[in-house]
This record gives structure tokens, C-alpha cells and sequence, in this order.
């Protein structure tokens, strides 16, 4: 088995995104924080559009965890594999819970042992009828466990083979803008009807300028609600509507005002409610925009059921 190897687990706080805020973990506004229950769904329906459900974080109450999304209004979200040894947990995410859909890939953290072979594995798995994307893949130049001559050779193959498919691509991107721009321009994806999503942006106005250009979507997360944000909340307020996604990346990059606290899915509210202050919205239009979005990205049927759980 592959194992997974992110240097996730301390993401959080290592990451430029989460120093955009300095609220402590035990800080008076998350004690007066209201509990998780009393989120309302206001009858709005939000696409969470990138969560670890797999996460070790959820083992104990993935159950409760997906009914709190439901009750929030999340009617549904996308679970990205990080290596092939998660797949089949990521898998069994989506069989299990209709309202989840997957992807299936190699995250660059997890490419040190990158092998051709690989991609008839990922070939195989992408072809789950809940599989909507291939991701998480990318370049990361944080973390040094994966030599950027791999990474590059990893998200290379794996471009061709998402364009093979038809299938968009979740972009992580850690450091590594210029190279991610310039390995998209090339790929087979560029002017694709439905290239992929740069996730978790935390780029510049011209890294997002050129994403947008090929075709690709911007997801915004949990820092879109943190104090030191003004720049990510300026680029957030100038991507053109129909090219913008919301995310959580649960259990990590926690929203304000459940900072320090674990991350799930029924917080993307939080960043949905921040976007629409942003772009001078009501709460009502984000959720419809951006899950109309999602839907459009990743191919998927809106008119698909989502209240049947598969036992």
C-alpha cells in the first residue's frame, strides 16, 4: 500500500493561509461561539466543494458529521484521494453517502515513489461512477518530501490522464504558482470546457488571472473569513462569479468563528456568508451561484437525489 504522506496533519498552522489569522485557539469569540446544532439551512443549498472525510479526525462520527452538513444546507461534496492507498476509503465515502461524490489521484506529498504504472491504477479507479475529478494532485515547494523533478512528472501524467478521461483536475498548489501556471498552459486541459479548480487559492491576482484564463475555477476557503485576508478577500471579489467555488478542506483551515476547532463541512456556510459580503451578495445567490458552479465543473446530474443514504 501507498502510504499517504501530506505533513497534513500539521497544515493548520504551518500554512501562509492559516497565519492570516491570529485569533488563539481558546480565544473569547470561539467560547461565545454558537454550538454546531443551531447552524440553520435557511432552505439554501451549498456545495462543499473539497473535504477530507477519509481524515482520521472523522472516524469516530462521520455519520453525524455528513447529517450536520445536511442541516446546514450542504447538500453535497467532493472528497479528493491523496494517494492510492486512500482510494478505497474515499470510495466507499461516495457509495456510501449519495450526497458525496470523489476524486481519485496522487497529491504531490505523496509522490516521492512515483511510478508509471500508477496511472493504470488511477485509470481504473477514476472510472467509479462517483468518481467526478482527478485530484488532489499539484506542486508543492513547502513540504520537502517529494523532489519537484517527480511532482512535475506526477501532475504531468496525471493532467494527460484527466484530459483523457474528460475529467477536471483539483490543483493543490503550495509555493509553486509560476510552475503550476506553466505546466497547465502546456497541458492538454488548457481551453478545456471543464479544466479543474485551482483549490484552496492563496495565489496572486496574476496566478488567478491566468488560471481564469485557461478556463479554471478558484476555490476560497476557511482563511476567506480570517482578519489578515484583505488580499485573498480582493482577488475574491474580482474572479468573475461563474468561476468560483467554496470549499472547506475539512478537518483543516477552520473558519472563523470556529477557529482552533475541527473543520467538517457544515462550516462552508461560513465562507459562503463571507463571499457574499465580499461580492456585496445575499447568502442566498452565493449558495446558488457557486453551486451551480460545482455542478457544472464536475459534470453532475442537479437533479440527482440526494437524500437516500446507501447502507
Amino acid at each position: 500500500m501507498i502510504e499517504s504522506d501530506t505533513g497534513y496533519e500539521t497544515r493548520d498552522t504551518d500554512s501562509e493561509l492559516a497565519s492570516l489569522d491570529s485569533s488563539p485557539v481558546n480565544s473569547p469569540e470561539l467560547v461565545n461561539t454558537p454550538p454546531l446544532s443551531a447552524i440553520p439551512s435557511d432552505g439554501i443549498s451549498l456545495f462543499d466543494t473539497h473535504c477530507h472525510l477519509d481524515a482520521g479526525l472523522f472516524t469516530e462520527d462521520i455519520e453525524a458529521v455528513v447529517e450536520r452538513a445536511a442541516a446546514a444546507g450542504v447538500t453535497r461534496m467532493v472528497v479528493p484521494g491523496l494517494d492510492l492507498g486512500n482510494a478505497a476509503a474515499v470510495l466507499a465515502l461516495a457509495e456510501h453517502f449519495p450526497d458525496v461524490h470523489a476524486a481519485v489521484g496522487v497529491h504531490p506529498n505523496s509522490a516521492a515513489g512515483w511510478r508509471d504504472e500508477w496511472i493504470d491504477r488511477l485509470r481504473e479507479l477514476a472510472r467509479h461512477p462517483k468518481v467526478v475529478a482527478i485530484g488532489e494532485i499539484g506542486l508543492d515547494y513547502y513540504w520537502d518530501k517529494t523532489p519537484p523533478e517527480v511532482q512535475h512528472k506526477a501532475l504531468a501524467q496525471q493532467l494527460e490522464l484527466a484530459a483523457e478521461l474528460s475529467l477536471p483536475v483539483i490543483i493543490h498548489n503550495r509555493e509553486a504558482s509560476a510552475d503550476i501556471i506553466d505546466m497547465l498552459a502546456t497541458s492538454p486541459l488548457n481551453g478545456h470546457e471543464r479544466p479543474g479548480v485551482l483549490h484552496s487559492f492563496s495565489g496572486d491576482w496574476a496566478t488567478a488571472e491566468a488560471a481564469l484564463a485557461m478556463g479554471f475555477y478558484l476555490g476560497f476557503t476557511g482563511p476567506l473569513t480570517y482578519k489578515k485576508a484583505d488580499d485573498l478577500r480582493a482577488i475574491a471579489a474580482r474572479v468573475p462569479l461563474d468561476h468560483i467555488l467554496i470549499e472547506t478542506d475539512a478537518p483543516y483551515l477552520t473558519p472563523h468563528p470556529y477557529r482552533g476547532k475541527r473543520n467538517e463541512p457544515a462550516y462552508v456556510r461560513f465562507v459562503a456568508e463571507r463571499l457574499a459580503e465580499v461580492r456585496n451578495l445575499s447568502l442566498s445567490e452565493v449558495a446558488e451561484i457557486t453551486t451551480a458552479n460545482a455542478l457544472r465543473l464536475f459534470g453532475i446530474d442537479s437533479r440527482q437525489s440526494t437524500t437516500v443514504r446507501n447502507n
